[in-house]
């Protein structure tokens, strides 16, 4: 199993704002590609900013690229991140799984 988490920020009140456009795109798409097993959503507010972990759980590097395409390391952003993100990472980082529940 591999885990691939990526990392953003917005303003904290824009954080539940965020959120939900986060389950109406992202978290929608990777729950529909096949080889997803999970999805996980960390937020964290530190004064006026809200940082987040998303992290996904994928059967294989395989089936990452059914969702992120051929540059599986690139991070995949939807048209309203601009309008929420303080930064775009350009990278999300890859995991293999050594210990599962």
């Amino acid at each position: 199993m591999i885990a691939r988490i990526w990392r953003g920020a917005t303003l904290a009140e824009k954080a539940d704002e965020y959120l939900d456009y986060m389950h109406e795109t992202g978290v929608k798409d990777l729950h529909a590609t096949e080889g997803n097993r999970a999805v996980y959503v960390l937020k964290r507010i530190d004064n006026d900013r809200a940082e987040f972990v998303f992290i996904s759980l994928w059967e294989s590097m395989e089936s990452i690229r059914g969702f992120a395409g051929s540059e599986v390391d690139k991070a995949v952003y939807y048209p309203r991140d601009r309008e929420f993100l303080l930064e775009l990472e350009p990278k999300v980082t890859h995991y293999e799984v050594m210990v599962k529940p």
